[in-house]
């Protein structure tokens, strides 16, 4: 059993290591861009002074019609409708994006870079993170 809990422990360690890796290489902000890793708090702050910010839930639909960020528009990394719908948002608006925990929204993140966004605000922890904050949940029937 505690082997177990010693592998377990050595996963933990090595998610946190990468993840902090691979923030140390996205979240970059420059001279013509800005792309932050924000936290649930600070996120819902950017919202209120930002109302202009398009707000991108990169989840699956299923995952969406459970629970969203006000205002979020789903769509899903990896749909075949995932460009097409990119198409229709405006580079220049600050955006927020985020996944159920993380990993899909920072996958996002160099596609928007690409595309020519130039305020990127990631949602650190994801939908997860913004639940547990208590913050303001919507659903597709608007609840």
């Amino acid at each position: 059993m505690i082997w177990a809990l010693g592998i377990v422990v050595l996963i933990v360690i090595g998610w946190y290591t990468f993840e902090g890796w691979w923030d140390r290489r996205l979240f970059r902000s420059g001279q013509d861009r800005i792309c932050a890793n924000i936290h649930p708090a600070k996120a819902r702050a950017f919202l209120d002074s930002h109302p202009g910010t398009q707000v991108i839930d990169v989840r699956s639909r299923s995952e969406f019609a459970g629970g969203a960020l006000p205002g979020a528009v789903n769509v899903p990394l990896g749909d075949m409708a995932f460009d097409h719908t990119l198409d229709g948002l405006d580079p220049k608006l600050p955006v927020l994006v985020y996944c159920a925990g993380g990993f899909r929204s920072r996958k996002a993140v160099p596609i928007l870079m690409a595309r020519g966004f130039t305020n990127i605000q990631h949602l650190h922890r994801g939908f997860h993170s913004w639940k547990l904050a208590g913050l303001p949940v919507t659903t597709r029937d608007g609840a």
